[in-house]
């Protein structure tokens, strides 16, 4: 009888089913470790590229009528600056480290999607490109990194610099949804057993939180954009005055996703910061429930007060006072998050090791940073200092305090854990005080030049206006900042090259991610831990419960320790419970997700060059590619269950109730839903706002026109109804005839919605009003197009054997889209044709 292999021939057979391809083909890797430190590295270079247009702007304005830069160079620099910083590097670099340390924390082998993780990654980087393309060929926007209208409208702002924003910008947002997709979809289902919501760790309740903000906060950015590439495009008035648009609108869709974007940053470094605090305090962190209720809290309450930025653009008093008393409001489980840290090291045994230090630097400056924006939450305070160099400070003190700090504290902590080596404690002590000193050094005078009115944006000021020796202090620290952080990456490079070797967990860390080995392999665990009866292992510190878990999981204990299915598996939960729900199967390497970044990328520069020709064909091109993702899965037999290990048998994810593609449309469809809440609230902003509505033409008033389009939607919606209950195996010709018959529904939809846009509506390019209407059909006819196509492919996969009544996920998708559809469809219907009648 043959004995169970050995942990080093588990080691070596697992390595061979989860490696990486090498050398070239190594750029169709899916694994989320991959994926994780191809974002931070690339996140990283993107941070030295803003760090050296920071720098261009301090040496400006060190001195008062400086010559270094002129004013159209400092504009496009000043925007890059921003634009990098806050899109290109803070928001990747987050969700970097969440995707690499995420499965490794939750006790699984991956994230759920790992070609989507792929594909975010690519999207990140082509997006970055295009910014810096435009950078490079002195074609970058100069409008501020917020783009406000009228000053980046084609009239202002001529030329493709604004498009290049516009584009880039875009194609990068297309990225943090996926990854909010994937992330929030992972934390809910994919988990060690017997770890419960209840019992995660800390950090996974932080990303989930910031998951479903990315899903809600950056659809008002995405709709923005498209809204001002259309009218800088096509002349579809939006934000132009005098054809009914207003410019504050793109203030209200720009902040809606901006001030949720700074607690976007925020909440995953705090998590950071909960996370490595209790292995220096020595014991696990105080308040667990109340933090995770103030996390809740403070994704909630992110969204009300993003209308503190427009205090003085004129909206009305109430509304400011409203935005007021939000923005202090956030500031209460911003305080439970703090003293329940203070609470921990007070009743902890604190060791003060190197990442300590810049936690301690981040919990000194990020309560500076707090104090201020309390004061710019006040109304009169927040009219004097608006728009001036204090709230640069603020910002600086919020974002490096609440982000850089804890992020240096994490790459000194979880180095080991990538390297196997231990970081340099002098060269990391002599960083932090250079970053640290000439932080304070950079941000804290200008506070005293905001008091002082220099205003931000300016790239020179007069000789007599007493700023010059406090922008001569802070040009010093910035260059004292940036020699820190060039001794940083000394030691990083150092400490991977030369530094010892660290033993496992070399923290004293209570969190799974250490009971591996170090650097970590590519399959994260040996077998998956069954935590069940570890009911004491309270927030995610199973390892001082059980401190021989490592050897135990590396030595084949829990679940799915048997590699010899030869494929890529781990063990999907319920969400409340964390008990055993299905076996999941991850695809392997493909080139699938550079492939399908690469043709939308084709799409966008054919968008930005405005070679429209070729759209539709790139359009169709990532469609396609798209599609064989998910021809290449499932399953033309019903599967049987699995033994997975601890004596339990379990089935595939292709027949689960609840299977990862289903969480992951469902995701999708609420930031859809999101991008539909903006687009109606710009309809109505409008109407009410602006002085030039109701329009001189509405929608023309007729009746069979709008009732084609609703029939058809609900037509198309029964269709695909009746294809889901006829999915068994002998009425598969039915089922195939029912989704063919609801892609036919969609096709007239579409086309009786384009026959409205064509001759019931008047010219968009004529009124605001003609423009959103315009848009808000184009909505939806952009949704029966993709639930065509949906019912279409689903008919494909059922004829090819693809779903029985178990194996059911491609009749269930196409009915979910278009009920979805639907409803969003007769509600723009009903809202345009109502109001049309209404005003005659």
């Amino acid at each position: 009888m043959t004995g169970a292999p050995s942990a080093l021939a588990r080691h070596r057979a697992f390595e061979r089913i989860w490696r990486n391809p090498r050398g070239w083909r190594s750029l169709a890797a899916v694994n989320h470790t991959t994926v994780g430190l191809r974002f931070i590295l690339t996140a990283l270079v993107f941070f030295l590229v803003g760090g050296v247009l920071a720098m261009m702007m301090r040496a400006q304005l060190a001195t008062a009528q400086s010559g270094f830069l002129g004013a159209e160079a400092y504009s496009q620099i000043f925007t890059m600056h921003g634009t990098v910083m806050m899109f290109l590097f803070a928001i990747p670099m987050l969700e970097g480290c969440a995707i690499y340390l995420l499965p490794k924390m939750l006790g699984t082998r991956d994230l759920a999607y790992p070609r989507l993780g792929a594909f975010a990654y690519w999207c990140y980087l082509f997006g970055g490109l295009i910014l810096l393309g435009g950078l490079a060929a002195g074609l970058a926007p100069r409008s501020g990194w917020f783009m406000y209208t009228p000053l980046s409208s084609s009239t202002y702002s001529p030329g493709v610099n604004a498009d290049v924003w516009l584009i880039g910008v875009t194609f990068s947002e297309i990225s943090a949804l996926c990854g909010g997709v994937e992330l929030a979809a992972s934390i809910l289902r994919l988990r060690a057993a017997g770890m419960p919501l209840s019992r995660m760790p800390l950090f996974a309740w932080y990303m989930l939180v910031t998951s479903a903000m990315i899903l809600v906060g950056f659809p008002p950015l995405i709709l923005g954009s498209i809204l001002l590439e259309a009218e800088r495009a096509f002349d579809w008035p939006f934000f132009d005055v005098a054809r009914g648009g207003d410019p504050l609108l793109w203030q209200h869709l720009f902040w809606m996703f901006g001030h949720p974007e700074v607690y976007i940053i925020f909440l995953p470094a705090a998590g950071l910061v909960s996370t490595m605090l209790p292995a220096f305090a020595r014991r696990p962190l105080a308040g667990y429930r109340w933090i995770v209720a103030s996390i809740a809290a403070m994704g909630i309450i992110s969204f009300a007060l993003w209308g503190h930025h427009m205090t003085t653009a004129g909206i009305a008093d109430h509304s400011a006072l409203v935005f007021s008393v939000a923005s202090m409001l956030v500031a209460l489980p911003t305080a439970v998050q703090f003293f329940c840290w203070l609470a921990t090291l007070y009743t902890g045994r604190p060791v003060f090791r190197l990442p300590m230090l810049y936690l301690a630097g981040f919990l000194a400056i990020f309560v500076l940073g707090g104090m201020t924006g309390v004061m710019l939450a006040l109304l009169p305070f927040n009219w004097q200092a608006h728009d001036t160099h204090f709230v640069v400070a603020h910002l600086h003190y919020v974002l490096i305090g609440g982000m850089i700090f804890p992020l240096l504290a994490a790459a000194y902590y979880w180095m080991p854990h990538v390297s196997g080596r231990m970081p340099s404690p002098v060269l990391g002590r002599w960083a932090f005080w250079l970053i640290f000193g000439g932080f304070n050094l950079t941000f804290l005078p200008m506070h005293l030049t905001g008091m002082l009115g220099m205003p931000r944006r300016m790239h020179a000021y007069p000789a007599d206006s007493g700023w010059e020796s406090l922008n001569v202090t802070s040009s010093i620290g910035g260059f004292l900042q940036a020699a820190g952080f060039a001794l940083f990456l000394l030691d990083l490079f150092l400490h991977v090259r030369v530094g010892r070797r660290a033993g496992r967990n070399p923290w004293g860390s209570g969190s799974l991610e250490w009971a591996m080995a170090l650097p970590a392999p590519s399959y994260n665990f040996g077998a998956i831990p069954d935590l069940t009866a570890q009911p004491e292992a309270h927030g995610g510190h199973p390892l001082w419960h059980r401190p021989g878990l490592g050897a135990d999981l590396a030595s084949g204990k829990g679940y799915l320790a048997d590699p010899g299915r030869n494929q890529r598996e781990t063990l999907a939960v319920e969400v409340r419970t964390g008990r055993p729900a299905y076996l999941l199967v991850l695809p392997g390497s493909s080139w699938l997700p550079l492939a399908s970044a690469g043709a939308l990328m084709v799409f966008f520069l054919a968008l930005l060059f405005k070679a429209y020709i070729v759209v539709p064909a790139a359009a169709t091109l990532a469609a396609g590619l798209l599609a064989c993702w998910g021809w290449r899965t499932g399953l033309r037999t019903d599967p049987s269950a699995v033994d997975v290990g601890n004596g339990l048998r379990l089935l595939p994810h292709t027949v689960a109730r609840h299977p990862p593609g289903w969480t992951g449309v469902q995701l999708m469809l609420v930031a859809d839903a999101a991008i539909f809440a903006s687009l109606s609230f710009g309809y109505a902003y409008l109407w009410v706002v602006s002085p030039l509505w109701p329009p001189p033409a509405c929608v023309a008033a007729d009746a069979p026109a709008p009732l084609s389009a609703a029939g058809a939607l609900i037509a198309a919606t029964a269709a695909a109804w009746m294809a889901r209950r006829r999915r068994s195996l002998r009425a598969r010709k039915a089922c195939v005839a029912w989704q063919t018959g609801a892609a036919i529904g969609g096709a007239a939809a579409v086309w009786a919605l384009g026959r409205i846009v064509l001759d019931a509506v008047p010219d968009p390019a004529g009124h605001a009003y003609a423009a959103v209407t315009a848009a808000m059909l184009c909505y939806v006819g952009i949704h029966a197009a993709a639930g065509t196509v949906l019912s279409g492919y689903g008919a494909l996969r059922t004829w090819a054997g693809y779903v029985s009544p178990v194996r059911c996920l491609d009749v269930r998708i196409p009915l979910l889209w278009w009920l979805y559809s639907m409803a969003t469809g007769l509600a723009v219907l009903a809202l345009l044709y109502g109001t049309a009648h209404a005003l005659r």
